[in-house]
C-alpha cells in the first residue's frame, strides 16, 4: 500500500526560517545547488571557487551558527533541525580551519569532477534548457580559474593533496580536454524533446561552450602537471587528526577509530565465511572463485548490451516498489516512480540522484558503463538495484523530499551524511535477504560480494590513513599492500579495483561510512525494538526513521531513542 495522506503543514518556526534562508544562501553562493535540488536559480552559472568565494561562504556559515545559537527550538522537529544544522556548520568551520578547501582534489568527489557532473542533472527538454547549459559551459572557465586559485593558496601554505590524486585527476582532465571528450560529445547530441533540432543560435552557443569548457580543463591539466604535482605531498595518509575530522563529516557521528578497525577485521572474516558457505551451496566443495565462475558462465544470468541492462534494472525496481509497498514500507505515490538510466559518462560506477523538490525530475538510478563493457551479470547486481532504489536510496531520500509538510527544504534536500544514506542502503540490502528477495544463492552471493567489499574498505581506509600495521605483520599499510588486499577481497577487474583504491586514498573516511553506517542503523533498530518490546512494528520503525529525513547518525540516535 502507499501512504498518500496529506499532512497538515506545521507552522513555520524561526528555526525553519533560518534553515530555509540557509538553502537560499547556498544556492546564491553556488548556483549548482539550485540545479541539484530543483529550485529556481541561476542555471547558467557556477559558484566562486576562489579563496574570496570560500571566505564569503565561511562568513555566511558563522552568521547562521550565531542565529541558531540565539534561537530556541519549539518542538522535536525544530530540535533535530537546530542540532543537525548546527553540527554540520560547526564541522564546516573546523574543516576550513584545517585547510581542506585548499587541498580539495581527489579522483571522485572534488570540484574537478563536480563542475562537469552537474551537467548530468540539467533539464534538456527545451531550447531554454539547452541555452542554460550553453551558458553554464561558457561560465565553466571562470569556475576552473577560481578553483586553481584555491589550490595555489594551498601550495603557498604547503597544504596540498597527495601526488597520486593529482596524477589521476590530471588524466581525467586530459580526457575532458580532448576533441572526442565529454563536452563535444554532449553538445553534438543536443536536441529538443521529440528529436527536433535546436535553434541555430543555441547550437552555436553550445559549440562555443564546449570549446570553452574543454579548454578550461586543459588549463586545469596544465596547472596540475606543472604547479600542483611538484608541490603535492608524497604521503597518501592524512593522519589521525584529519581522518577523525573526515570520519565525523561522513558519519555525522564520533566513533572509536581503533575499535572500528578491529571490528572491521572481524566483520570481514564473517563475510568471507558466509560467502564460502554459499559457494558450497552453489556447488558442493566449490571455492568462492569457482562458484563465481559458474555464475558468470550461466547464460540465464547474463545480459547483453546496455539496453537490456536498463530494461532489467527498471523491471526489477518496479517489482520491488510494488511489492514492498504492500508489506514493510509506506511508499507515497510520487516515490513509486524511479527511472533507471544509463549514465552519459563511461567511468564506471552506479549512483542515485534524488528527485527535484516538486518531483518534476524523478529519482534516478544511473549506471556509468565503462567503454567496451557489453555484458552484465544479474547475480552481481540484483542487490545493487535494491541498494540504489527501493528500499535503499530512493525510498530514503525520496521520502524526505515527499515529507514537505513537516520538513523544511534543508531537511528534505540537503541534510544528511554518507553514513546515514549509505548505511541505510546496506541495511536495505540485508533486509531484502531477510525478506526472501535474495533466496537465490547467486543473488545472495552477489549481496555478500558487496558486503565483503564494504567490510574490507573499513580495514583498508583506517589502516592506510592511521598508519596501522599490516595484517600480515610486515610493516605498515601502503598502496601496494592495499591494492593486493583489495584484489583478494573483491570480485572485480583490476582497473576497477585500482580506481576504488585510489578513491579510498584520496577521500578519507568516506568508504568506511557505508559499513559503519549499516552497523549503526542495525544497532538503532535493535535498540528501538528492545525498548518497544512486544509493541515493536518494523514498518512503523522504518516510517518513523525515514520521516526524520537525512541527518547525522548521532542526531538520528538521539531523535529515535533520546
Amino acid at each position: 500500500m502507499t501512504n498518500d495522506a496529506v499532512t497538515t503543514p506545521r507552522t513555520t518556526t524561526s528555526i525553519d526560517r533560518i534553515a530555509e534562508d540557509w538553502v537560499l544562501t547556498l544556492a546564491d553562493l553556488d548556483p549548482t545547488v539550485a540545479t541539484w535540488i530543483g529550485i529556481p536559480g541561476r542555471l547558467d552559472e557556477y559558484g566562486d571557487l576562489s579563496p574570496a568565494g570560500h571566505a564569503r561562504y565561511i562568513d555566511e556559515v558563522t552568521r547562521v551558527i550565531a542565529l541558531l545559537d540565539e534561537t530556541d527550538a519549539v518542538d522535536d522537529v525544530d530540535w533535530v533541525t537546530k542540532t543537525d544544522l548546527g553540527a554540520d556548520l560547526q564541522l564546516t568551520v573546523e574543516e576550513s580551519e584545517a585547510g581542506l578547501w585548499m587541498r580539495d582534489l581527489n579522483v571522485i568527489a572534488s570540484p574537478a569532477q563536480g563542475l562537469r557532473d552537474v551537467l548530468d542533472l540539467m533539464p534538456t527538454a527545451s531550447a531554454e534548457d539547452w541555452a542554460n547549459i550553453a551558458g553554464r559551459l561558457r561560465n565553466l572557465p571562470a569556475a576552473i580559474d577560481g578553483y586553481i586559485q584555491s589550490l595555489r593558496a594551498g601550495i603557498d601554505r604547503q597544504i596540498t593533496p597527495a601526488k597520486r590524486q593529482v596524477r589521476e585527476v590530471l588524466a581525467q582532465a586530459r580526457k575532458h580536454e580532448a576533441s572526442d571528450g565529454f563536452f563535444f560529445e554532449f553538445t553534438a547530441g543536443a536536441q529538443l524533446d521529440g528529436g527536433s533540432a535546436l535553434p541555430e543560435s543555441v547550437t552555436a552557443d553550445l559549440a562555443s561552450g564546449a570549446i570553452a569548457s574543454a579548454g578550461a580543463y586543459g588549463v586545469l591539466a596544465a596547472f596540475l602537471e606543472n604547479e600542483l604535482l611538484p608541490a603535492a605531498t608524497e604521503s597518501d595518509a592524512v593522519g589521525r587528526e584529519l581522518y577523525a575530522l573526515q570520519s565525523r563529516r561522513f558519519l555525522g557521528a564520533t566513533i572509536d577509530l581503533d575499535e572500528t578497525y578491529e571490528w572491521g577485521i572481524q566483520e570481514l572474516a564473517r563475510m568471507t565465511a558466509e560467502q564460502e558457505s554459499i559457494a558450497n551451496e552453489i556447488k558442493p566443495g566449490a571455492s568462492v572463485a569457482e562458484a563465481i565462475a559458474l555464475l558468470d558462465a550461466d547464460p540465464a544470468r547474463t545480459l547483453h548490451g546496455t539496453a537490456a541492462l536498463q530494461e532489467w534494472m527498471q523491471k526489477l525496481s518496479d517489482t520491488a516498489v510494488a511489492e514492498l509497498g504492500e508489506s514493510h514500507f509506506d511508499i507515497p505515490a510520487p516515490i513509486t516512480r524511479l527511472e533507471c538510466l544509463i549514465a552519459p559518462t563511461k567511468e564506471g560506477g552506479i549512483y542515485y540522484t534524488s528527485p527535484s523538490d516538486d518531483f518534476s525530475r524523478p529519482g534516478r538510478m544511473w549506471w556509468s558503463v565503462p567503454e567496451g563493457v557489453t555484458e552484465f551479470n544479474t547475480w552481481r547486481e540484483t542487490t545493487t538495484v535494491y541498494h540504489e532504489g527501493v528500499p535503499g536510496h530512493h525510498l530514503q531520500l525520496g521520502q524526505a523530499v515527499f515529507n514537505r509538510a513537516k520538513l523544511n527544504t534543508w531537511r528534505r534536500q540537503l541534510a544528511g551524511t554518507s553514513g546515514h544514506a549509505e548505511g541505510w542502503a546496506l541495511y536495505a540490502e540485508r533486509l531484502m535477504q531477510q525478506l526472501g528477495y535474495l533466496d537465490d544463492p547467486g543473488d545472495r552471493l552477489g549481496m555478500l560480494d558487496g558486503q565483503r567489499m564494504r567490510a574490507a574498505r573499513v580495514v583498508l581506509d583506517i589502516g592506510v590513513h592511521l598508519g596501522k600495521p599490516r595484517l600480515d605483520g610486515t610493516g605498515v599499510w601502503d598502496y601496494d599492500y592495499a591494492f593486493e588486499f583489495m584484489k583478494a577481497n573483491v570480485n572485480m577487474n583490476e582497473p576497477f579495483v585500482r580506481f576504488e583504491v585510489n578513491r579510498y586514498f584520496g577521500w578519507p573516511g568516506q568508504a568506511p561510512s557505508y559499513k559503519v553506517g549499516q552497523r549503526i542503523w542495525e544497532q538503532l533498530r535493535d535498540d528501538f525494538q528492545a525498548r518497544e518490546g512486544d509493541d515493536f512494528d518494523i514498518r512503523a520503525f522504518h516510517r518513523r526513521a525515514l520521516d526524520i529525513g537525512g541527518v547525522g547518525l548521532d542526531t538520528l540516535r538521539a531523535a529515535l531513542l533520546g
